[in-house]
Parts: structure tokens; sequence; C-alpha cells
């Protein structure tokens, strides 16, 4: 079964990731290049069902079929997505008998909105917002020549938010904002749910080496060094930052008036749900 890493984009799901990839597999040291936690759905998923799988109707009419033959090894896996947990007529993301949990990562919109716009290559706030509320909002194909991922069907960040906390199935809600300010201690809330779900005996040293070698600033350098194969690319298709401003990110200092204004308006009942007006 599944344990989902589910986020929209670009609010700490790849920080998460690499720090559950560097416990699982004992790493001393980050290769961002080889992260053996993988997004759903891969095109290789889909291979054997004799589909167009960039059309995005036969993906969402054959999501959970996909799910269905990658579990029938009876064993727990951990995936990355970003798409929300959508119902479209009889077809599902994912159910309950292809799920043992998931781990929800959300942030403030005020500071995915700089994010988005970055790594999406909007012209400014105003797209970058259009983005956000689009309940409509998915993403195609892209990553590199050799594992392509499938469109991913985001919808809007409120959205997104309300279809994942509707699943009660060992969930786990971890805040971004938490994972900054009160690093340990919100790390740690992921290694008990580990621990529990995958019967593990996950030690304090191993969860401090991990910390420590997935911090923003050592994540930077690596992919400044190495490079790394999910880095978003600009209109000319010349790679920029994944990691690009993290902490930095302060929507206090960086949005004007109007589009603070805006997306308190827009997410206020998930903004108060999540303690963040």
């Amino acid at each position: 079964m599944i344990i989902w890493l589910a986020s929209y984009p670009k609010s700490g799901n790849t920080w998460v990731r690499l720090f559950i990839d560097a416990l699982l597999n004992k790493k001393n040291q980050l290769d961002l290049n080889s992260i053996m936690i993988r997004q759903f759905p891969l095109r290789y998923d889909y291979t054997e069902l004799s589909l167009n799988p960039d059309n995005i109707q036969e993906f969402i009419s054959n999501c959970t079929l996909c799910q269905n033959r990658i579990n029938l090894d009876n064993s727990t896996k951990i995936f990355k997505t970003h798409n929300s947990m959508w119902r479209a007529g009889n077809n599902y993301f994912t159910n309950e008998e292809n799920t043992k949990g998931v781990i929800h990562i959300v942030r403030d919109p005020r500071n995915v909105i700089t994010s988005v716009k970055n790594h999406f290559n909007k012209e400014n706030y105003d797209e970058a917002f259009n983005f956000m509320t689009n309940e409509k909002q998915s993403l195609g194909s892209k990553i590199n020549k050799e594992v392509v991922d499938l469109p991913t069907v985001v919808s809007s960040w409120s959205n997104h938010f309300n279809s994942w906390k509707k699943m009660n199935k060992n969930y786990l809600l971890i805040k971004y904002e938490n994972l900054i300010d009160d690093t340990h201690n919100e790390f740690n809330k992921i290694v008990e749910y580990l621990n529990i779900n995958l019967h593990l005996k996950i030690n304090i040293n191993e969860v401090n080496r991990a910390i420590e070698n997935c911090n923003f600033e050592n994540l930077r350098k690596l992919e400044d060094s190495r490079g790394f194969k999910e880095s978003p690319k600009d209109k000319n298709g010349n790679p920029k930052k994944f990691f690009f401003l993290g902490p930095k990110n302060n929507w206090q200092s960086i949005l004007d008036k109007k589009i603070i204004k805006n997306l308190e308006i827009s997410f206020r009942n998930e903004m108060l749900e999540l303690g963040y007006l």
C-alpha cells in the first residue's frame, strides 16, 4: 500500500522527501539525483495499459487501476504527489484500498505564491495568483528524457488542501512553517509516524544526521555543485534554482498589499483553520 507525501506545489514536499529518503536509506551524504522515493504517477506506471497517458482523461480514468497493479506485491511504498485527491465521476486519484496513509505538507499561500511565480515562470504575481485560484489547474509533462511524469491535477490551493484533509486513514498534517521554526520537533513527528506505520526503530542520531544533511543551505550547495534534475527551467530552457528562497521567502517583506488581500480573501477559511490568519 502507499503512504503519500502530498502537497500543493512549492510547499516543502521535496524537503520532507529528502529527509525521509536519507533516513530510510541510511545516507550519510545526499545525492539530489538519486532519490529513492519517487513521484506518482510516472509514465512507466502506465506502460502496460496501451493508452496515451498524456491525455488527461485517460490518466484520470486509470489512476487507481495503476495503483492496484503497483500494490500487487503487498509492500508499503512512499510516493510523492502534487495531485489533489480529486474525484471525477466514478474515478478517484486514490482510495483507501490503495492508501496506507498520508503525510500532508502545507504552506502559507502568501509564501507559496512567490515560489510558484519563480518555478512556473509567471510574469507577475497576478499570473501566479490566477494559477493558485484556478480550480481546473493541472501540470503537464516535465523532468527529463528518461523518466517523464504525467499530468498532475492540482486544482486550486484551497481545493488541494481540503481534498487531502478528508483522508482520515493515518493522516499526518505537517506545516512548512513549523519545519523551519521548530525543526527537530516537527521532523520527529514524521519519524514517529514512520516508526508506527513502517514498523521501524529510527534512532535519534539518524534523525539528527538526516536533519543536518537536509538543511536548506546544504541543499542549495548540492544543487549548485551537482545540479538537480527536477530544477525548473526558464522560458529559454535554461535551469533555474529549485531551492530558491526557502526560509528567506517572507511574504511580509515581498508581497504588495493587493496580492496579500486577494490571497487572504480567496483562502480565508483554510488560512483560519491552519492558523495563518
